[in-house]
């Protein structure tokens, strides 16, 4: 039996590109997380988490 996970999808507010979320997103040692888009860089920090 083949069973594939996916990670969740996000999409690009600029370019509306889709990728996994373990590709676009990166969390920092100070509980920052920095979103940052691969086909068009568009990027956001300091993006608020359930932890603060």
């Amino acid at each position: 039996m083949w069973n594939m996970e996916r990670l969740p999808i996000v999409v690009c507010p600029k370019c509306h590109m889709s990728f996994e979320l373990d590709h676009v997103l990166t969390a920092q040692s100070n509980q920052n997380v920095i979103y940052i888009c691969p086909a068009c860089k568009y990027s956001i920090r300091n993006i608020e988490t359930s932890k603060g």
